[in-house]
């Protein structure tokens, strides 16, 4: 564990001399008309230009005039062959004056990114952008904390799931333990019930409009034509299944064939699961979306095997089953535990170094203070589980002499006492990670 702690600090420290400019949340290239543009007569259309392919989302871009009216005649569509440049009509016949256009895009990665430019008809004052934006334009402060607060009790529901490794590699007995089944039909409830959770927040978490507006159908409806909400229905399937499967899967009784094609089913769709939160974060808007993704989803996928297991062992320390050793179980899960470590280690700065926009980022903005905790955080639970390798050994290697059941009771106990506070260090880490989803690299 010490080496593993020592390659922690060589990553961060890569991390600190090599973090390199990312990609952001989408933004306007350019505008027709500019911002604070005059004109002598009132144009055909607005158009914008982005800087990323998000597709047409309805609703996105609307003209008023000095009194709020709605001066657009919709709907918002693509007026030639640039896939990044959006439009919509203006009535005819505007009288002079000036006019504000309000956009709010959704990016890549599900967050929305929303602003206003102006422009005159005329030779009447301009009323600039700046000046006229609506407290609407902002998101729900209630939204955005239920909407964090979702995203993190479906890291743990992912979690949950991932100790469907630790049972089928570690521990058999726990195939009809009915504790260990329930952590992972808790898991799997966990994820299909924040999908839907997250499917009818994101209108009003996009729109900028309260909790009130979780039912609206115009909502649900923009939010199944976009990207996220496609993954999220495809999140909701495959987890479905995965629940389906699971009382199969852990059949003592199953045979050898049977259990082998459950387990690849399990792998599928598991991994369904894990691509539709790499592919709705921040990794998508790296211009080398691959990398970034695949990074994700070994990052996200280690975790869970390894907080996943820590579950699960900590459910067996606490009442074993008559006459288990969960010692040698333990010995199992820590080689396990090991490669999952080196894999969140390395995939994580990866990660960190396609997403910080700048180093002076990672302690000037609140997304890279989270990332140093999320650093810190995980430091700390290496440190932890070096004690609980240390009780493994020492239980392991105990030689018969007398005394050595009361040795061992003890390492069995700060095993115990090490494996809870891994798990509670865990739930931090999953805090700070639903927290980086939901926070811009810039900000």
């Amino acid at each position: 564990m010490k080496r593993a702690l020592a390659l922690l600090a060589f990553l961060l420290g890569w991390l600190v001399l090599g973090a390199v400019p990312a990609s952001a949340h989408v933004e306007i290239v350019s505008s027709a008309p500019g911002d604070g543009a005059r004109l002598s007569a009132a144009p055909p259309l607005v158009s914008v230009t982005l800087s990323e392919n998000i597709g047409i989302q309805p609703g996105s871009i609307k003209v008023v005039d000095l009194a709020g009216t709605q001066v657009d005649t919709g709907p918002v569509f693509q007026p030639g062959d640039v896939a990044e440049q959006l439009a919509v009509r203006l009535k005819p016949g505007l009288p002079d004056g000036s006019y504000l256009v309000e956009y709010a895009f959704v990016s890549a990665d599900s967050h929305p990114v929303r602003g206003t430019f102006a422009f005159v008809v005329g030779t009447g004052p301009l009323v600039t952008s700046a000046g006229a934006v609506s407290a609407s334009t902002g998101t729900d402060a209630a939204v955005d904390a239920v909407s964090t607060g979702v995203r993190w009790l479906a890291y743990l529901g992912v979690v949950l799931l991932g100790g469907l490794a630790f049972v089928v590699l570690c521990r058999p007995a726990a195939r009809t333990d009915p504790r260990a089944q329930r952590l992972l039909r808790w898991g799997a409830g966990l994820v299909a019930a924040t999908a839907v959770a997250a499917f009818v927040l994101q209108g009003p978490y996009a729109a900028g409009r309260n909790l009130e507006a979780v039912f609206d159908t115009g909502l649900l409806s923009d939010t199944l034509r976009v990207a996220y909400g496609k993954l999220l229905l495809l999140r909701l399937a495959a987890v479905a299944v995965l629940a389906l499967l699971l009382p199969r899967l852990l059949r003592p009784d199953l045979p050898e064939r049977l259990r082998s094609r459950r387990e690849n089913l399990a792998m599928v769709t598991g991994f369904l699961v894990l691509l539709t939160f790499s592919a709705t974060g921040h990794p998508v808007t790296d211009p080398i979306m691959f990398v970034s993704v695949s990074a994700d989803l070994v990052h996200f996928g280690a975790i869970a095997v390894w907080a996943g297991g820590l579950a699960q062992l900590a459910l067996g320390l606490h009442r074993p089953a008559p006459g288990e050793d969960l010692v040698p179980v333990a010995a199992r899960f820590s080689r396990i535990a090991a490669g999952a470590v080196t894999a969140i280690a390395l995939s994580g700065v990866v990660l960190a170094l396609r997403i910080m926009p700048s180093l002076p980022a990672l302690w000037t903005t609140r997304f890279g203070l989270l990332v140093l905790l999320k650093i810190a955080g995980f430091a700390v639970l290496l440190a932890v589980a070096s004690r609980s390798r240390r009780a493994v050994r020492r239980s392991l290697t105990a030689a018969p002499a007398e005394g050595t059941t009361m040795t061992v009771t003890a390492d069995l106990r700060r095993l115990r006492q090490a494996v809870a506070m891994e798990v509670l260090l865990s739930v931090v880490v999953l805090a700070l990670a639903a927290l980086l989803t939901v926070t811009p690299p810039a900000g």
